[in-house]
C-alpha cells in the first residue's frame, strides 16, 4: 500500500512519471475512507463508481500521454455545498437532504476538466455557518489529531478528510473563516482567495457578499496547483472578476528576501488575546523570516472588533435575506443554532446595515493603504489550540 500522506505534487510527479497507478491510488483512498471516517464523519456521501470511473479515465490517459496536467488523477472531495450534478448536495441540512442538483458548480467541473478524481461530499456546517450541531441528519467532523476535538467550520470535513490523508485535496468555502478556521486547528494549508477570483456559481451561498471559493489541501504548492485550476472569469457569477489568471506556483521555491511584512500584533496580543503558544508561533515564523531577509515591522489597525462586527452583522443579515421565505415555511427543520442565529438579523434595522456598509468600505480603505508599502499582512486565523467538540456552545463559534 502506497503511503497515505503524498501531496498533491509528488503524487503528480509519480503519476506523470507512471510510478503511480490513478486507479490503485483510488483504491487506497476509498480503503483508507471505509476505515478511518467511521470515527470522523468527515464524508457525507463516498461516490465510489464515480471515483473508480474517474480514476480509470485518468490512467487511460496516464498511458497514452495525455495526461492533462498535474491533478490528472488526484483524488479530491467537495464540500457538501458545491453542487454535483446527479449526486446529492445537501449543505449538511435537512432541508436540502434529498437535494440532487442537474448541474456541476463552476469549479466542480474545472477540476473535473482538470481530471481530478472524486470520492464524495464532505462534511459542512448547516449552510456553512457556525456549528458543531448535534441535530442535523448527519453528525458534524471530527478533528483526526484527537476525534474529542473541535475542526473548526465550516469546511470541517474537508479540513477533516485531507489532515487524515482520506483525499489529498478538496473544496472549502470562506465566508468569515471557514478555510482558514479548518486549516488551523487540523494542521493543514488553506487559502481564502481573492474576492471575484474563484467562481461561486452552483456553490450554495451565505452571503453574497463575503463567500469566496478556494482549495484546502496538505502544503501551500498544492493550494497553489489547485487554486490554479478554479481561478478564472465566469460570466455567471456577476462578482467574477475578468482578468488574466497568474501562475500561483511562480514564485515558489524562490525565498523571502526583501519581502515586506506587516504584523498586526494587537490584533492577537491585546484585541483578542490569542494562546501563549500561537503567540510563541507567530514570533518564531517571523524571526526566521527576518533571518531570511525579509523585512519584519509591526503595524496598527482599527481594533479587531471592528472589523468583527461589521462582518457579522452583514453575514448574518444576508443570510437571513437568503433564508427568510424558508424560515416563515420550515422554521424547525433548520438546526437550532442555525435558526437562533440567523433568525436574530430579522431586528436588524435597515440603517444598521447601511452603517456597517459604509464601516466596511472605511475599513476596506484603511487595510489597502495599510498594504501599499506591504507584501503580507500576519495575524492568528485562530487565537489557539483546538477546543474539545463538546465545550462548544451555541455562540462559541462565531
Amino acid at each position: 500500500m502506497m503511503s497515505a500522506v503524498l501531496t498533491i505534487a509528488e503524487a503528480g510527479r509519480r503519476l506523470a512519471a507512471k510510478q503511480l497507478s490513478p486507479v490503485e491510488l483510488a483504491k487506497t483512498h476509498l480503503e483508507r475512507i471505509r476505515r478511518l471516517d467511521p470515527q470522523l464523519n468527515a464524508f457525507l456521501l463516498v461516490t465510489e463508481e464515480r471515483a473508480l470511473a474517474d480514476a480509470a479515465a485518468a490512467e487511460t490517459r496516464q498511458m497514452s500521454g495525455q495526461r492533462r496536467g498535474p491533478l490528472d488523477g488526484i483524488p479530491i472531495a467537495h464540500k457538501d455545498i458545491y453542487n454535483t450534478a446527479g449526486i446529492r448536495t445537501t449543505a449538511h441540512s435537512k432541508l436540502l437532504q434529498d437535494n440532487v442538483p442537474a448541474r456541476d458548480a463552476h469549479t466542480v467541473k474545472k477540476w473535473a476538466d482538470a481530471g481530478t478524481v472524486m470520492l464524495g461530499k464532505l462534511a459542512t456546517h448547516e449552510f456553512a455557518f457556525g456549528g458543531p450541531s448535534f441535530d442535523l441528519p448527519w453528525p458534524p467532523a471530527r478533528n483526526p489529531w484527537n476525534t474529542d476535538h473541535f475542526t473548526s467550520g465550516s469546511s470541517s470535513g474537508t479540513g477533516a478528510a485531507v489532515a487524515a490523508g482520506l483525499i489529498l485535496g478538496g473544496t472549502g468555502s470562506d465566508t468569515g473563516g471557514s478555510i482558514r478556521g479548518p486549516a488551523a486547528l487540523c494542521g493543514i494549508a488553506g487559502i481564502k482567495p481573492t474576492y471575484g477570483l474563484s467562481s461561486r456559481a452552483g456553490i450554495l451561498p451565505l452571503a453574497f457578499t463575503l463567500d469566496h471559493a478556494g482549495p484546502m489541501a496538505w502544503t501551500a504548492e498544492d493550494c497553489a496547483l489547485l487554486l490554479q485550476a478554479m481561478a478564472g472569469h465566469d460570466p455567471e457569477d456577476p462578482a467574477s472578476v475578468d482578468r488574466p489568471v497568474p501562475d500561483f506556483t511562480a514564485g515558489l521555491g524562490k525565498g523571502v528576501k526583501g519581502l515586506r511584512i506587516g504584523v498586526v500584533r494587537h490584533f492577537f496580543e491585546t484585541d483578542h488575546r490569542a494562546s501563549d503558544a500561537t503567540r510563541a508561533g507567530i514570533d518564531v515564523a517571523m524571526d526566521f523570516f527576518r533571518k531570511e531577509g525579509a523585512e519584519v515591522r509591526d503595524i496598527t489597525l482599527s481594533p479587531a472588533a471592528d472589523y468583527h462586527a461589521v462582518g457579522y452583522l452583514l453575514m448574518v443579515t444576508e443570510a437571513f435575506a437568503l433564508h427568510a421565505p424558508w424560515m416563515r415555511e420550515r422554521f424547525m427543520d433548520y438546526g437550532e443554532l442555525f435558526r437562533d442565529r440567523v433568525a436574530l438579523a430579522a431586528t436588524v434595522s435597515g440603517p444598521d446595515i447601511v452603517q456597517a456598509v459604509r464601516r466596511r468600505r472605511v475599513l476596506c480603505r484603511e487595510m489597502a493603504e495599510a498594504m501599499a508599502n506591504l507584501d503580507i499582512i500576519v495575524s492568528a486565523s485562530q487565537p489557539g489550540e483546538a477546543p474539545r467538540i463538546d465545550s462548544l456552545t451555541k455562540w462559541a463559534n462565531m
